[in-house]
């Protein structure tokens, strides 16, 4: 199967969650077991009742950063909106207007962390009108408040821009200025309330660097982790910074025409040793989310999980032969999407459909405030 139009389904409005749960953990969760090929129906806060001693649950530890932008053009007033991508590495001087770099000129791909000064911004945005090299955008607060110029230097691929903040406060700091939580265009057509700073963020999140949320940890709370090490089951985390591809749909025809995004991951030496202490005691590896299992099985490509840092483009999709996972647990995703492809992939083909069927026959909350599932 290649076409992306096997991967569509209809979807009913009313069941794409606006709102998270007031407990997260209360989440619905459908168990798809791929080894009697059955399908039953329970809980998350129920998880410590459905997973054995000894299975390894790894999490995405990264931290949504608030990367919604607006502003308006200094020059000629006209609004603008965008999303912050990532800080790049510095540039050896300053780059004045005279010596903007050029259109398609090679830019680090190595990410500075968060906590340092902003040197180079990747940005996405749209505006009224054609943005030129050596404009500013002024920044405002979620009160419309100005707070700083962006300096745009140079127009990248896929309409992204390079730039660069007047300000000296470190990137992180600054983006609690003036940015908003960026939330996907299904949950209220991306306008946040004051709650989803707090609710569109898992309770373990640690390395900031994520444009959106690795969702299907969203249900777990602190109890129910204590909960979970108590049977023992152990945790380990892994990081895995959630880029603006999140939001792109399959346009190819083909899946192996599909031009698949990069994002940047980190799998650490103690994590390669937990998977094979959890394999020697015949424990399960479980990826909580979909970004988890696509580190996990980049740090595995060549068979056995190596520690790995950098960016990866693999796109799940059949044949894959999976190396580093025995379950997944992951939210429900949209039609004709990467994730949905790498769900198909892990579940199987005609017990995903059926599960999906079942979700929306029997209500299920779509997405990323949604319901979950379970696939062992």
């Amino acid at each position: 199967m290649d076409q992306i139009d096997d991967y569509d389904y209809h979807l009913p409005a009313d069941l794409i969650a606006q709102q998270p749960l007031a407990r997260r953990s209360d989440a619905r969760l459908l168990i798809v077991d791929r080894a009697r090929g059955t399908i039953s129906h329970s809980h998350v806060r129920d998880l410590p009742d459905i997973l054995r001693a000894n299975d390894l649950l790894v999490l995405n530890d990264t931290k949504v950063v608030p990367a919604r932008l607006e502003g308006f053009r200094s020059r000629t007033g006209g609004r603008w909106t965008g999303l912050f991508l990532s800080q790049d590495s510095p540039f050896p001087g300053p780059t004045p207007v005279g010596d903007l770099i050029p259109a398609g000129a090679p830019i680090p791909a190595s990410q500075s962390p968060l906590g340092e000064r902003p040197t180079a911004w990747k940005v996405i945005g749209k505006t009224r009108g054609r943005l030129e090299p050596g404009e500013s955008i002024m920044l405002c607060d979620s009160n419309a408040r100005e707070v700083c110029p962006l300096n745009l230097l140079a127009l990248l691929e896929h309409g992204l821009w390079l730039a660069r903040p007047e300000s000296d406060l470190p990137t992180w700091e600054l983006l609690e200025r003036v940015g908003r939580v960026p939330l996907p265009p299904y949950i209220r057509q991306g306008t946040m309330v004051d709650s989803d700073r707090e609710r569109y963020q898992t309770v373990y999140a640690r390395r900031p660097g994520a444009v959106a949320a690795p969702t299907a940890g969203l249900h777990f709370t602190e109890e129910l982790l204590e909960r979970l090490r108590a049977l023992p089951i152990e945790i380990a985390s892994i990081t895995l910074h959630v880029g603006i591809g999140t939001f792109r749909p399959v346009t190819a025809r083909n899946l192996d025409e599909h031009a698949m995004h990069s994002e940047w991951g980190a799998v650490q030496p103690e994590v390669c040793q937990a998977v094979r202490a959890c394999r020697e005691r015949a424990g399960r590896v479980i990826a909580v989310g979909t970004t988890v299992a696509r580190v996990l099985e980049s740090a595995a490509a060549s068979g056995p999980l190596l520690p790995f840092e950098g960016e990866t483009r693999l796109f799940i999709r059949p044949p894959f032969e999976f190396h580093a996972l025995d379950g997944l647990l992951t939210n429900f995703h949209l039609p004709r999407s990467t994730l949905l492809v790498l769900v198909r992939t892990f579940g199987g083909d005609a017990l995903i459909r059926e599960a999906y069927a079942e979700a929306i026959k029997q209500g299920y909350r779509f997405y990323s405030y949604g319901d979950a599932m379970l696939i062992l």
